[in-house]
């Protein structure tokens, strides 16, 4: 049995110290590049896709958030002037606390319900049901 937890000690002292841990969700960078004066994300349809949100719906709050003119280019999303890419990213991050993640239970498994005048995020995880803070 001590060879046993020898063997054990040895194999342990020999595992990576540091373990890193990957949510389930995470909120998707933005890839792109400045075309003279305008910005292009090249993965605008995988970050809709990652949230289950209609392009639209996205594009039509970036417009607003960076008081831009922006339009959808098959999978890439065309900005009308230069924007760095660390705003973009914080206004994604921005639109997923407001419209993606669940306040109660924090997963993105939330559909957008409209009941009359009113937008609802309604979690499919926990059913929770909740007003949408923001308009757009």
């Amino acid at each position: 049995m001590e060879e046993y937890t020898e063997l054990l000690q040895k194999a342990y002292s020999k595992l990576p110290k540091k373990i890193t841990t990957k949510e389930r969700f995470e909120v998707p960078k933005v890839a792109g590049h400045i075309q003279g004066n305008k910005t292009i994300i090249s993965n605008f349809s995988q970050i809709c896709d990652t949230f289950q949100r209609e392009p639209s719906h996205l594009l039509k709050y970036l417009q607003r958030e960076l008081a831009t003119p922006a339009s959808i280019d098959g999978p890439r999303l065309v900005l009308g002037r230069k924007i760095s890419s660390d705003l973009i990213n914080n206004k994604i991050q921005q639109y997923a606390n407001d419209f993606v993640i669940c306040s109660e239970c924090k997963k993105p498994d939330t559909k957008l319900v409209k009941e009359g005048k009113f937008l609802f995020i309604k979690c499919s995880a926990c059913g929770a049901k909740h007003p949408v803070k923001s308009r757009i």
